[in-house]
């Protein structure tokens, strides 16, 4: 690191080290934040996973009998569109499962079999849990690579940035602090060398 020994450069990296100083805890806040949401949207998203294992397990119970079924209720279990919302965490925003949307059950009830809406509102349940987990798997992908570039910042300050600016400030004071005694130094001999020929004036 090549730095200028003046005092305008001393001035430039005081500046620079309490910049530094002062964003430096905003980011291991944020850093702690995303952590702390991470692990949160992990725990959630093996929640959600449990849920659909359950409801596919139930499901798989009966799914035999929809077999007779199958081609013609694939039209109302095929999502529609999948709503999403967002929450900002730390500055980061992340989408949130809200819902998804189905065509609307339009059918001859004596076409089907009586169960057929039951099982029709189950397999809408596992399309929902699915979608859900791969949501929040979408939000916990954003938050790590948040998480990353954070950290390769908070490391950038703590390891880099502000150890420079206080060998910097250290470098400048010290060559600094020996010109000035050096130009002490020389005063001090203009003065005695003046007092000398003035004494030599006085004794000649």
């Amino acid at each position: 690191m090549k730095i200028k020994l003046t005092k305008g450069e001393l001035k430039r990296q005081r500046d620079a080290l309490r910049q530094y100083e002062r964003y430096l805890p905003t980011l291991q806040l944020k850093k702690q934040q995303l952590q702390i949401e991470i692990i949160r949207q992990l725990v959630l998203l093996e929640e959600k996973r449990q849920i659909q294992a359950h409801k596919e397990k139930t499901a798989a119970l009966w799914a035999g009998l929809l077999y007779d079924e199958q081609n013609n209720i694939k039209a109302w279990i095929r999502p529609k569109e999948t709503v999403l919302s967002t929450r900002n965490i730390a500055g980061v925003s992340l989408p949130v499962f809200e819902r998804i949307e189905f065509n609307e059950l339009d059918y001859d009830l004596f076409l089907f079999a009586p169960w057929v809406d039951a099982a029709i509102d189950v397999l809408r349940g596992i399309i929902d849990a699915r979608e859900e987990a791969k949501i929040i798997e979408r939000g916990i992908a954003i938050l790590r690579q948040e998480l990353r570039i954070t950290t390769q910042r908070v490391n950038l300050f703590e390891k880099v940035k502000i150890p420079e600016a206080e060998e910097a400030i250290r470098l400048i004071k010290i060559y600094i602090g020996d010109q000035m005694a050096n130009a002490v130094g020389r005063s001090k001999i203009a003065k005695r060398k003046i007092e000398e020929f003035v004494l030599e004036g006085v004794v000649a």
